[in-house]
């Protein structure tokens, strides 16, 4: 086993106004874990700055435990620890998006990955995550995905290559569980669409590689493109525009949404 993990002092910080509180209204842990719906192991690991802290947990920290607005303010410390600094401005504006939009590629959009599904596609990353950090980013990753179930939720509209489909991340099983997810979500979120891009299709729109694209609340349009080697937030409005353009073209050429689950069901009946 590797050297344990070093605890960041953000960790540090939130897990002393935890033991702060929590002995200041005289509880033991499973009493205060009780009051959080969490377990006491889990109470445990945060207040011993083993593991971060979702935005949730916070929130309710605060007002099971009279924080007074002291567990609010380490949110914004806490997901510092969750997203790289290029990313972290989009998944703080996701969560008041409007539209939310994205062409993928390799992998089903992470905003509708099952657990196993983003567990496998963390432990696969060369160089190889920690367990750790593999941990930190699924969660970091689940948590993302309230967005989709807030009240007045964003309309979401996914482009996925029909690849993706078959790529057995993990597992044959992870992948069946995905797909029948994939289905669920489609099936339960009326605002939302996923088309699949036929593989038959040789040559279309989206042939640079995925995008994700916004619309917020204030009435901008970005774009955030990743790749090997580094990633962008694309905001020019020329440059986002066109890309805007693109993924019409996009939805345009893919399969409609009623073909793309029946696509979908049909592969999940052959996994």
């Amino acid at each position: 086993m590797g050297a344990k993990a070093e605890i960041s002092v953000g960790r540090r910080v939130v897990g002393d106004l935890l033991r702060i509180h929590r002995v200041r209204l005289d509880l033991t842990q499973k009493e205060a874990g009780d009051r959080l719906h969490v377990s006491e192991s889990c109470f445990g690991s945060y207040e011993r700055g083993e593991r971060i802290p979702p935005m949730e947990f916070l929130r309710d920290a605060d007002e099971a435990l009279d924080g007074r607005g002291a567990f609010l303010a380490c949110i914004e410390m806490m997901e510092e620890e969750k997203y790289p600094p290029s990313f972290l401005s989009w998944v703080r504006m996701e969560r008041n998006a409007l539209v939310i939009n994205a062409y993928e590629t390799m992998l089903v959009p992470g905003l509708l990955q099952t657990e196993a599904y983003a567990r496998a596609l963390y432990e696969a990353r060369r160089p190889a995550f920690t367990e750790e950090e593999v941990e930190r980013h699924v969660q970091a990753r689940l948590e993302r995905q309230s967005v989709l179930r807030r009240n007045s939720p964003p309309y979401a509209g996914y482009v996925i290559e029909e690849s993706v489909l078959a790529r057995a991340l993990g597992s044959l099983g992870v992948l069946k569980e995905q797909l029948q997810h994939l289905l669920e979500s489609i099936r339960r979120m009326k605002h939302l669409t996923v088309q699949v891009m036929p593989t038959v299709r040789h040559t279309h729109a989206g042939l640079n590689g995925p995008m994700q694209l916004m619309s917020t609340e204030e009435g901008r349009n970005l774009v955030f493109v990743e790749a090997q080697g580094g990633s962008k937030l694309i905001h020019k409005p020329e440059q986002v525009s066109g890309l805007f353009d693109l993924f019409g073209m996009l939805r345009a050429q893919a399969l409609t949404p009623e073909e793309s689950a029946a696509l979908i069901e049909r592969k999940v009946e052959q996994l």
